[in-house]
């Protein structure tokens, strides 16, 4: 089964930081300097 796949640019939408919520809990998906995905809690 392939998983399902979203851009980047989906999630973030020109922004350089968001927060994701799971079960009840807020992580923080931010784009470095470098340009890489940094997910912290």
């Amino acid at each position: 089964m392939i998983e399902p796949r979203i851009a980047s640019d989906a999630l973030m939408q020109g922004r350089r930081e968001i927060v994701i919520v799971h079960d009840g809990s807020s992580y923080r998906l931010r784009i470095t300097s470098n340009n890489k995905l940094i997910l912290t809690k």
